[in-house]
């Protein structure tokens, strides 16, 4: 899909001019008297080739109206978005982080969408994708992509332990990890470090239980309820069947790496690992296989916690309508479809899923976004991903600590956390 080096050459010039003048000159007119409309993506979310395309096919659609994209980096985005929206003086589009919608809606400055949800196709969108953009009720965030965790696992250590069907229950799942993880051998089960909180979130949901609940608009922890504690029970027994650090996530050390340089028969990440596990260790090229995380019966895939991005329109915008049209064209069939399979994405509907059958680790993403779910709504969420209870308390039951008196404490930090003002 690449694309002359002129075009890539314009692309790269508009991007770095616009990343040197800012924000100020958004939804003006330029020299020539055309209309521009800017939109802010995030850097490394859709490779610039694709995006470029986008742009061509939404300036030939509209005459005399030009796109402006310019690329923002994740580190410190939160408090640019947020004064892009107060003074007014911001883009017309903004991708954000799909935990990120509470917090700048909480701010003031993000259209009310819900009225557009029908044009926008909503009644195709995968729920999971569309949930992170919803508040009180309201469609602020667009759904844009998503990934979200898969297991990773090795044909070959399956077909030696005669694993045969792959799990599809998550007492399957158990049953043939206890079959795979022969310690004598030095061989794991599966490697799952210990503060893998989007793992353990999962096993919550799939027991009925959450991280945090609202009421009457005040959030608490909620990882002492009994359903919550049934998931912490499961994940450390899981957990059990490999080498995975108590004390540490699967950046440190990366898990990928282990997976590459051990013996390790499955591992819960993304697909897109795979690519740097085989960079890793080419031996395993042909050796890696797919499936999604196991829910509690074979009729529903687990729950997993769907990342990604939505897109949002600041109230404040000249260019209110060609910002909503760009919007709806990025988030269209046919660009779901080309942004799920360069990216190997999730697309944000169901109608264009089937585009990833010859994918088979976006398939299985695919398939387990059917019981996506997306972190607690609050506006201080931020928060506690700076400063996490819920890694806290995964170490301390895995390290002897009684799981009931664990989670009080740990909900309680919770609760702390999000009775906070955002910043």
């Amino acid at each position: 899909m690449s694309r002359p080096a002129r075009r890539s050459s314009r692309l790269a010039l508009a991007t770095a001019v616009a990343l040197l003048l800012g924000s100020t000159a958004c939804g003006t007119d330029t020299a020539n008297g055309e209309r521009t409309v800017e939109v802010w993506l995030m850097q490394h979310s859709v490779r610039p080739d694709l995006v470029e395309r986008v742009v061509d096919e939404f300036e030939q659609q509209h005459a005399g109206v030009k796109v402006r994209v310019v690329e923002q980096k994740w580190d410190g985005i939160g408090e640019k978005v947020t004064a892009a929206l107060e003074s007014g003086d911001g883009p017309d589009v903004i991708e954000v982080g799909n935990t990120q919608v509470a917090r700048y809606v909480a701010g003031g400055g993000v259209r009310n969408l819900t009225l557009e949800v029908s044009d926008l196709d909503g009644d195709d969108w995968i729920p999971g994708l569309a949930e992170p953009g919803k508040i009180d009720g309201y469609q602020f965030g667009i759904p844009y992509y998503a990934a979200n965790r898969v297991v990773i696992y090795r044909k070959d250590l399956f077909a030696e332990a005669g694993v045969e069907k792959l799990p599809k229950t998550r007492e399957q799942w158990l049953d043939a990890t206890r079959r795979l993880h022969q310690p004598e051998e030095g061989r794991q089960g599966i490697y799952l470090p210990g503060q893998n909180w989007y793992v353990l979130a999962g096993f919550i949901w799939d027991e009925g239980g959450d991280l945090a609940v609202e009421q009457s608009g005040q959030w608490s922890g909620a990882l002492h309820t009994k359903e919550a504690l049934r998931g912490m029970a499961y994940y450390q027994e899981l957990q059990a069947l490999g080498n995975g650090p108590a004390g540490s996530d699967e950046a440190e050390p990366n898990h990928a790496e282990v997976f590459a340089d051990e013996e390790v028969a499955q591992l819960i990440a993304v697909p897109g690992e795979a690519e740097q596990i085989v960079n890793r260790n080419p031996d395993l090229r042909d050796k890696l296989g797919f499936f999604p995380v196991p829910g509690k019966s074979a009729n529903e895939p687990g729950a997993v916690f769907t990342g990604g991005s939505v897109l949002i329109l600041p109230e404040k915008s000249d260019e209110r309508e060609m910002g909503y049209q760009f919007l709806k064209l990025l988030t269209s069939d046919k660009w779901q479809r080309e942004i799920a399979t360069t990216m190997s994405y999730v697309p944000n509907r169901t109608t264009a899923s089937d585009v990833l059958k010859g994918h088979p680790g976006a398939a299985a993403m695919a398939k387990g976004a059917e019981n996506g779910h997306a972190t607690p709504n609050s506006p201080s969420w931020a928060a506690l991903e700076a400063d996490n209870p819920v890694k806290r308390y995964q170490t301390d039951v895995l390290t002897g600590a009684d799981p009931a008196t664990a989670a009080r404490k740990a909900s309680s930090e919770i609760t702390s956390l999000l009775s906070a003002r955002p910043r």
